[in-house]
């Protein structure tokens, strides 16, 4: 061997050692972020479950998703949560939609790649979405902090909503592996929650903060809560939490038990208007999770005149029925809620960590979402379901 080619034999031998000990000191997460810019131009792969249709049966479904932008964040979900809207959304219940679709707002997962813009999270912190990804930014609202209510366009939902970037031509949810997002518009999940008690809190733990924050209640106000579902027991431990004397009311008697260990003071089990007479005038606040129509006016009779009653669940074309007589004569202030900006979100995601509260849930497998949406419609879910995202 000449003395040239064994000089550079030599050479490329203590360049190679270099870089190999230069790649054991960066560390597996700044390895994989060298590695992953090769593919952040590119779309990113994903499966999960979509409705094709207004029947509402969810099936295994590949797409893409866009290519991680310089203010985007990569998320690997771990567990997403099937709310009640899920299923409004997919059979039409709302208004027609575009299939393909895949649904889901209660979103927790790990940080995979971030932008280069991006310093709110970076590879390996938990993170979540809700119900948003996106809105204008600009506006009076989005400025502090209620991008939910964003005013030039409306906020950008999580599934369902027109968005040029991506590559079905609408925003896909949360029902799939992956997901990506603008660093705004992710939650921070504190390492002292787990990601299956957080996801739910992104859509059912803000959407009854929210209301509940805005009224101010004080420490032993009284606070009525309808429907003990999915988000009606998330409501029933926020505000036992907060001070409030709860008031639950159902219609079905199993859930007596399991309501009272959530910390109500009473469980009203409804089989008619009768059965609320007692409280005529008695709370301070009511919110009501039924996700559809119902006769609200006797219950709206049990809120103090002046104080506050509102809607969260949202009915089938949003139509609900209130006898004005009772109105009238009750002089109560009646309202809808939706959701809440990020900086409710996040705040009430570090207060459910801080204070333990978790949602009680129900894990599955991609495959049993069909029987799980079967059982939030025949109230059967004990409260919430969550999807295992490994099993999509």
């Amino acid at each position: 061997m000449s003395n040239d080619n064994h000089n550079s034999r030599r050479k490329f031998i203590q360049q190679t050692t270099i870089a190999g000990a230069g790649l054991a000191l960066a560390g597996p997460l700044q390895i994989f972020a060298q590695t992953n810019n090769r593919t952040m131009s590119k779309n990113i792969k994903a499966r999960g479950y979509a409705g094709k249709d207004a029947a509402g049966k969810m099936a295994p479904w590949n797409f893409e998703r866009r290519a991680v932008g310089d203010n985007d964040v990569l998320i690997e979900i771990k567990y997403s949560g099937i709310c009640h809207s899920d299923i409004h959304t997919i059979k039409g219940h709302w208004g027609p939609q575009k299939y393909p679709q895949v649904p889901g707002h209660e979103i927790a997962g790990i940080v995979t790649a971030v932008g280069k813009n991006v310093t709110k999270f970076k590879v390996g912190d938990q993170a979540g979405v809700g119900c948003m990804v996106n809105s204008c930014m600009q506006c009076e609202s989005c400025k502090s902090g209620e991008e939910h209510h964003c005013e030039t366009g409306g906020m950008v939902g999580t599934y369902g909503t027109p968005e040029a970037s991506s590559p079905t031509g609408i925003t896909q949810g949360g029902y799939a592996n992956n997901i990506v997002v603008t660093e705004h518009f992710a939650i921070k999940i504190p390492k002292t929650i787990d990601l299956k008690y957080a996801a739910p809190l992104l859509c059912a733990g803000i959407t009854t903060y929210s209301p509940m924050m805005k009224v101010n209640f004080k420490k032993g106000d009284k606070i009525g809560v309808i429907g003990i579902g999915g988000l009606g027991h998330i409501a029933v431990k926020l505000a036992v939490s907060k001070g409030a004397e709860v008031y639950a009311f159902t219609t079905s008697p199993s859930k007596v038990n399991d309501i009272k260990s959530f910390g109500a003071k009473e469980v009203i089990v409804v089989q008619s208007a009768t059965d609320l007479q007692p409280y005529k005038g008695k709370l301070d606040f009511m919110i009501s999770t039924v996700p559809y129509a119902f006769e609200m006016s006797p219950y709206i009779d049990c809120v103090k005149k002046y104080g506050y009653f509102t809607q969260v669940g949202q009915p089938v074309n949003g139509e609900l029925t209130i006898n004005n007589f009772n109105m009238i004569f009750n002089r109560v202030n009646f309202n809808g809620s939706l959701i809440g900006g990020i900086p409710e979100t996040q705040e009430v995601m570090d207060y459910c960590a801080d204070n333990r509260i978790y949602p009680q849930i129900q894990i599955i497998k991609a495959s049993e979402i069909n029987d799980a949406w079967d059982k939030v419609v025949n109230k059967e879910a004990r409260y919430r379901y969550v999807i295992d995202a490994s099993t999509f």
